[in-house]
């Protein structure tokens, strides 16, 4: 649930905190600041003293405080603006906001509803299937005929099936590629399953995948190619009505969307010209026709995390830049106008999104969290000749490790063969795949352990981070460093991964943290991390400890962790 932003009259006017901190203390207190004045006139101090020593001192206070007011007012400035930053999906960083405040926004910026969803469901299924395998081509040229389209035993309840039972949430289908093939009997073209011998051109592919995962209890979303091969008008003004026609069958007649995803690839249509695509009237029909659908890749929800290898960064941040001009951020400040209105999809292909030289850079800051997608094979579509090079369940374990753990959603690319079902050898990885997965992460080690942290804020124990509750967070009273937490185990047990959580819904904030073990003599550093986020799994060779601390030594506000886990995991590293 996204924080509510309730508030409270003081002296120093609102303050504003999240139904997940408590009102007893300011919200995400912060070293003392230097500059602000300490309240010496109402601490007795002077009350005590007799003479005219002391008068004339007083006086002279008094006199100072008149005269020289801007410093100290800019600082109880200061103060106030920390007390009175709430929680948004965006921020807009002001020229006169100094470093502090600027990461104060940093880590109030927080995820939507429709986002905090979906990053919860950790993996979701690609299913690429289309005219591409039955031609056994990667990417079609729109030329194809549509009766080579004809899957014998197409079974999509076998596709959710097998994947809701390998721990996936969600089935994303390419409901049209780029060679323009319509898996649903379209209005707009002829070049659909209405022309293929398939249920005597009565089939809906769509209509049967969607339902398959209502019966489930997966969600569903689709890929519509914004590129096609086949198209005529494609490059033309009528093209982006042609595509906005498609987009609303797809939203309107298939029940609930989870997810709409949008590849950016821009190449040539059959008449040799390229299409400008008029992305924010796209947005619109999705908000419209389905407001709780995350758009992905090129929309202004989910970004690509920027290689098909199924690795995220290992800073991976989910709060961004967001590269507006100045008459953009404005529009939107003043809410004249929505960041759909005016988003562009965004190249993000380096090494640092968000760092803190990038955020304090920027002139405002959004929530754009990674999707990670690879495929089970080594291409998208089904290709027989590939049957034996399918990725083992180590391999796509480690995948796992290396996006869900790092803050990110694994998209998984599972391509159905010619008969329209997932094959046998694909079936079988996934199997193993859960396994490792189960078998790894079902006993937390540090579940029974004695726990205690330098500091907690009232009803934020730190208990909450291992006593399994979805609704609970240790919060740090405030921001000093180091913060450290200890854990004592009830026995020693060997471990070798850490698994940390933030509860996001107050932000991502963690910068940097280091894990250490203590034998007889001292603490031993045995891993370190930067990013945390919704999740980080953070591996390192097999040890015995039974004292352990968990040290953070950088974080653009108090803490706030949701879990903290300690595991021997079933697969050699």
């Amino acid at each position: 649930m996204i924080p509510e932003i309730n508030s409270k009259r003081s002296r120093r006017g609102w303050l504003l905190y999240s139904k997940y901190e408590s009102p007893a203390f300011p919200p995400d207190p912060v070293e003392t600041d230097p500059g602000r004045l300490s309240p010496v006139f109402s601490s007795g101090f002077f009350k005590a003293k007799k003479g005219k020593l002391a008068t004339w001192a007083l006086s002279v206070l008094f006199l100072l405080w008149n005269i020289v007011p801007q410093p100290l007012l800019a600082a109880g400035q200061q103060t106030k603006a920390q007390e009175e930053i709430p929680f948004r999906n965006i921020h807009f960083l002001e020229p006169g906001d100094s470093n502090r405040i600027r990461l104060l926004k940093a880590a109030r910026v927080i995820p939507g509803q429709r986002q905090l969803t979906w990053q919860k469901r950790e993996l979701a299924a690609f299913i690429h299937f289309g005219i591409n395998t039955f031609t056994d081509q990667e990417l079609g040229e729109g030329t194809e005929d549509p009766a080579v389209f004809n899957p014998t035993a197409f079974d999509p309840g076998q596709w959710a099936r097998v994947l809701k039972e390998a721990g996936f949430k969600m089935i994303i289908i390419t409901a049209k590629h780029h060679d323009g093939f319509c898996l649903w009997p379209t209005q707009t073209t002829d070049y659909s399953v209405k022309k293929s011998p398939w249920q005597q051109g009565r089939g809906d592919i769509i209509k049967e995948v969607s339902a398959a995962c209502r019966k489930e209890g997966l969600a569903f979303g689709f890929y519509l190619s914004p590129w096609d091969r086949h198209e005529k008008t494609y490059g033309s003004q009528a093209y982006n009505e042609f595509f906005r026609t498609q987009l609303k069958e797809l939203l309107t007649n298939y029940g609930p969307v989870a997810e709409v995803w949008f590849d950016g690839y821009c190449g040539e249509g059959p008449n040799g010209r390229k299409q400008e695509y008029e992305w924010n009237s796209y947005y619109e029909l999705v908000r419209r026709f389905q407001p709780e659908a995350v758009i992905a890749i090129s929309g202004p929800d989910v970004r690509w995390v920027g290689n098909e290898n199924g690795l995220a960064r290992e800073s991976e941040w989910s709060v961004l830049p967001l590269p507006l001009s100045e008459g953009e951020l404005a529009g939107v400040s003043r809410r004249e106008t929505s960041l759909d209105m005016v988003f562009r999809p965004l190249n993000l292909m380096g090494e640092d999104l968000g760092s803190r030289e990038k955020i304090l850079q920027a002139r405002a800051l959004f929530w754009y969290p990674a999707e990670v997608d690879v495929s089970i094979r080594p291409g998208w579509f089904y290709h027989q000749s590939q049957d034996n090079q399918v990725k083992s369940g180590l391999e796509l374990f480690n995948i796992y490790l290396q996006s869900v753990g790092r803050n990110s959603v694994l998209l998984l690319n599972v391509p159905a063969d010619r008969r329209g079902l997932l094959a046998d050898n694909d079936i079988k990885v996934l199997q193993e795949f859960r396994r490792l997965v189960a078998k790894s992460f079902k006993k937390n080690l540090a579940d029974r352990a004695r726990i205690k942290a330098s500091r907690a804020a009232a009803g934020h124990k730190i208990e909450a981070i291992i006593d399994g509750g979805s609704e609970t967070c240790w919060l740090a009273t405030d921001n000093r460093k180091p913060i450290i937490i200890e854990l004592e185990l009830d026995k020693q047990a060997v471990i070798n991964c850490l698994e940390l959580q933030e509860e996001i819904t107050l932000g991502q904030r963690i910068e940097a943290f280091k894990l250490e073990v203590r034998d007889e003599q001292d603490w031993h550093q045995v891993a370190k991390g930067t990013t945390v986020g919704y999740k980080r799994l953070i591996t390192f060779p097999e040890i015995p400890a039974k004292k352990l601390r968990l040290v953070i030594t950088s974080s653009r506000s108090a803490p706030a962790l949701k879990k903290l886990g300690l595991y021997k995991l079933a697969a050699p590293l």
